[in-house]
């Protein structure tokens, strides 16, 4: 099934949309995961320090009673510098303990029993210290012979060895998140990839699919022009063919039927001669008859027969001017189109200078709005064109109120638009169209015409290659708007001017 465009538009969108939210969602994972993965690294650095710490102080603990051992033993004072430095650096490794455990009540009471340890150990140590640099070296023996700060220092080591092994094992699950973080980081960036390489996949097989039957779809489109194009040509000769032969066959039909209606007419003119003289004869014979006798004979002479010929005459009149018009249009329909320059302010003029005084009689004017775009096409069909159309004009006036006709020209989409506007009777809105069908007239019948007029006005303007177009209101006017191309195309050129014709 072929992808329509709107399939294709919809669906691309969407991939578009999913490949997006795709994107936040793994900048989403990430960001919080990175987030996760510092708070575990945090946890960690946190926790080596306060093993740091704790195992610091051990060591400066076992470092004093070291100190303190030598110097009991030897009474050499260079064993008490590792003393002097316990006793100087424990407090302030309580201290950083304490600091680091700010907000962990368990955690903090651990540090104060070891604290408390730590001052009783100090101070075994220190007395014991005491002792040797007064002399009394069998007291200060005996003193660590009590055991007494072995006990504490093995409450000291249990109590640090249980906060470090707790430490240790805060770091390894610590470090086992982190771990998990960084992997949960790693499975969120691969799945997220895979998505966008899935739906970026799905985004270049719809295109490929859309583009091969959009080619397909071309080339068929190519094929249906073609075959198209052959078959418009073929019927456009056909139709060119039968417009040829409808047109011979209006003008020998109109030429056959003239002959008839000429001897109609011809015999009508004999009958009204005719007539005369038996009105003369029916006249004389009425004097030589009983008053009463020719009653019949006088209303056929002077009524029936006269009306019989009227109607005959104004019959065959109405039948020559049709015949008349049919042999024009059927002419005019086999004329070559000469494309020439024509001056159409110039044309203009003339044409409203020839009904100038038709229009005196209620006052009227007829003006042409100058500049005027020039043209360059069949000098007769464009004066036929505007010649028709100026005389409409001025023919439907309204009598209630002065006559005025305006007429334009510009420039309209590279085509050249020309106006007729008066302010006549205007014609009723369902009559728009019917006006320029052959034999169709609107409105009051009080003028002369067979209703042929416009329907060639559109005929020639069509054969030009443009059309006519009306816009009318009844009581207020009309506005006749003929539309032509600005240079022929396809006409017979002039001496000395150059036509642009199509080619295929």
């Amino acid at each position: 099934m072929p992808i329509t465009s709107t399939f294709f538009a919809r669906t691309t969108i969407l991939l578009l949309a999913a490949g997006a939210l795709a994107l936040l969602a793994i900048v989403a994972a990430s960001l919080w995961l990175v987030d996760r993965t510092g708070e575990y690294t945090e946890q960690v650095l946190h926790a080596q320090q306060t093993r740091s710490a704790s195992s610091g102080l051990l060591t400066l603990l076992q470092y004093a009673e070291t100190g303190q051992r030598g110097y009991v033993i030897t009474a050499d004072t260079a064993y008490l510098e590792p003393y002097e430095l316990g006793r100087t650096r424990i407090p302030e490794q309580l201290q950083r303990l304490r600091a680091l455990f700010a907000g962990d009540a368990t955690r903090l009471a651990q540090i104060e029993r070891i604290a408390g340890l730590a001052d009783e150990k100090m101070g075994e140590l220190t007395q014991s210290v005491e002792l040797v640099r007064t002399g009394r070296v069998a007291d200060a023996v005996e003193l660590v012979r009590t055991d007494r700060g072995k006990v504490v220092m093995d409450n000291l080591r249990d109590h640090l060895r249980e906060l470090i092994g707790q430490i240790d094992r805060s770091i390894q699950t610590a470090a086992g998140n982190t771990r998990n973080s960084a992997d949960a980081l790693s499975w969120a960036v691969i799945a997220g990839a895979l998505v966008i390489a899935l739906l970026a996949g799905g985004s270049v097989w719809m295109s490929v699919r859309y583009t091969q039957d959009l080619v397909a779809a071309r080339q068929e489109v190519q094929e249906l022009n073609f075959s198209l194009e052959e078959r418009v040509a073929e019927r456009t000769s056909d139709l060119a063919r039968a417009n040829d032969e409808i047109q011979r066959f209006a003008y020998i039909v109109s030429h056959d039927l003239r002959a008839p209606l000429v001897n109609v007419m011809g015999f009508t003119s004999e009958l009204e001669v005719s007539l005369d003289v038996l009105q003369r004869h029916v006249a004389e014979t009425e004097k030589l008859v009983e008053p009463g006798q020719a009653i019949e004979a006088r209303q056929a002479a002077f009524e029936d027969l006269p009306e019989a010929l009227r109607f005959i005459r104004s019959s065959t009149t109405r039948m020559d001017r049709l015949i008349n018009a049919i042999l024009k249009l059927s002419r005019e329909g086999r004329r070559t189109l000469t494309a020439e320059r024509i001056d159409m302010g110039t044309m203009l003029e003339t044409a409203a200078a020839s009904v100038q005084h038709q229009l005196q009689s209620n006052d009227g004017s007829i003006i042409v709005e100058k500049p005027v775009p020039n043209i360059l096409s069949d000098r007769l069909a464009v004066e036929q064109i505007f010649g028709n159309l100026v005389d409409n004009a001025v023919k439907y006036l309204d009598p209630a109120r002065p006559g005025r006709i305006v007429v334009r020209g510009r420039e309209q989409g590279g085509q050249l638009a020309y106006e007729i506007e008066d302010n006549g009777r205007g014609i009723a809105p369902q009559d728009h169209e019917r006006i320029f069908e052959l034999f169709r007239r609107s409105g009051v019948q009080d003028q002369p015409g067979e209703g042929i007029g416009l329907a060639h006005v559109r005929t020639l303007a069509r054969r030009l290659g443009g059309d006519v177009t009306v816009d009318s209101a009844l009581g207020r006017g009309t506005v006749f708007r003929v539309i032509l191309p600005r240079r022929a195309d396809g006409f017979a050129a002039a001496p000395g001017i150059a036509v642009e014709r199509k080619t295929s």
